[in-house]
């Protein structure tokens, strides 16, 4: 039976070897126009958010900032704060005069080495007791919680003092345990420098633990309990899982606890008399505070504090490159 030629084809049919297409929009209808895209996202809207923070930091941070870097430019004495003699621009010459000193250079070797340690030692310590506080029952743990937020809020004058009296060679308990005798722990270079770092990390390590430990928490818990059913040590499992995860977080421990230890001052000032027996516990802070106040070399103290500030910028903004490199969104 032949189709009809003249037969009509049902709505939406479409010709042999053809598909259907769908219905249109009905021609003459205007189409949506598109959201107009603009240059700026918000305009000054953020900014005036912002605004009361920054008029702060200016303040508080940019201007003294400033103040820095001009008196280190400047030949700053006591006779120019006096009137006595005007102030002259020396241009480079106090940063001549600090990098030809081999005093500063053995000053800023003994820092950037004692602040590694510390930083080592706080961030060892306090992801050690991270970890632990996870492995502990509730009491232990808010035991361990109290007494670390205790050493966190100790001023650091006290806790010098304190660390003082227990590892003094007459009355301290450390030497009696230790049967070390009248060992003054404060006498040599080295055991002076260790034992600030214990004190350093007795009053750092809490930032850390409580930081890590919050990190931690937020692990989804199949991701460890997989790693557990895969046999994985505690090492392992921080090594491989935990410490990946939170790597955003030991990126801000770290760089907190670098600047923190890196610019130490009470510990060292407090607990080795100001810097030691003939200066051999100074470290930048100490060493500034000497050469601006003890001086009057306003000038070289605001030099160094320049320096000090330029070695911060620097550890920081190399770390986070290669942080990037790694692939790290920071």
């Amino acid at each position: 039976m032949r189709p009809d030629p003249n037969a009509t084809a049902p709505p939406g049919a479409g010709t042999a070897g053809t598909a259907a297409r769908p219905p249109g929009p009905a021609r003459g209808r205007p189409r949506p126009a598109a959201p107009a895209r603009t240059g700026r996202r918000g305009g000054a809207t953020p900014w005036l958010y912002l605004a009361p923070a920054l008029v702060v930091l200016a303040a508080l941070l940019v201007y003294p900032v400033y103040q820095l870097g001009l008196i280190s430019f400047l030949e700053y004495t006591q006779a120019q704060v006096s009137g006595g003699q005007p102030t002259t621009f020396q241009g480079l010459g106090n940063y001549r005069t600090l990098l030809g000193d081999p005093r500063f250079r053995d000053v800023l070797l003994a820092t950037v080495l004692f602040a590694a340690a510390c930083v080592l030692a706080t961030l060892a310590v306090g992801c050690t007791l991270a970890v632990l506080l996870t492995r502990v029952r509730a009491l232990p743990r808010t035991a361990l919680m109290l007494a670390s937020l205790g050493a966190w809020a100790t001023p650091a004058v006290t806790g010098s003092t304190v660390w003082l009296f227990l590892f003094d060679p007459d009355l301290g308990p450390v030497n009696r345990v230790l049967s070390l005798g009248d060992f003054s722990w404060t006498y040599g270079q080295y055991s002076a420098f260790l034992l600030v770092l214990l004190e350093v990390v007795w009053c750092s390590y809490p930032f850390v633990m409580v930081t890590v430990y919050a990190g931690i928490r937020a692990i989804p818990e199949e991701v460890l309990e997989a790693a557990a059913l895969d046999g994985a040590s505690s090492w392992r499992t921080w090594r491989s899982v935990m410490a990946p995860m939170l790597r955003p977080i030991l990126v801000v421990v770290t760089i907190q606890s670098v600047i923190w230890d890196f610019k130490v001052f009470t510990q060292i000032y407090v607990m080795t008399g100001g810097g030691g027996i003939a200066g051999q516990n100074l470290v930048l802070n100490v060493y500034a505070y000497q050469k601006a106040f003890a001086s009057s070399q306003y000038s070289l103290g605001s030099a160094v504090g320049v320096v000090m500030l330029l070695i911060l910028l620097a550890v920081t903004l190399v770390y986070l490159r290669l942080l990037r490199r790694q692939g790290e969104d920071i």
